[in-house]
């Protein structure tokens, strides 16, 4: 076979897995099938594993990169985008030591068939 012919072939046995990560997951999350890729979508059930696991991943990971001890308590509101994977933007609760639970935005890029998981973003949301 030709370097150009694989290539096209690489290439469109890529689309199709994409195709089918986006669906089992948008499935798995709540969204139903054909989730549209770069729209943001909510997630109907912040109680699904999937869900809890990235978002304690994202206060872990915050700790580790801020030096910081906050606790996960519960995910307050949640979307996710299709991309090169999955992005997650969650609102976290979390606790720092003995306050107050205080609510944070954070953005996750996941990849789950690379066993590839990033924290893009963590804020605390005002007010």
């Amino acid at each position: 076979m030709a370097p150009k012919s694989r290539s096209l072939l690489f290439i469109f046995l890529f689309s199709i897995l994409m195709v089918f990560f986006s669906d089992e997951a948008s499935a798995v999350l709540g969204g139903g099938k054909g989730a549209r890729v770069g729209g943001w979508r909510p997630i109907d059930d912040l109680k699904n594993p999937q869900v809890v696991e990235i978002a304690k991943f994202a206060v872990e990971e915050h700790n580790k990169q801020a030096k910081t001890s906050l606790k996960f308590a519960a995910v307050v509101k949640g979307e996710t985008q299709t991309v090169a994977g999955t992005n997650y933007k969650l609102v976290i609760s979390a606790k720092d030591g003995g306050a107050a639970a205080k609510n944070y935005e954070a953005v996750v890029w996941d990849k789950p068939w690379q066993k590839f998981r990033q924290l893009t973003s963590f804020e605390a949301i005002k007010g």
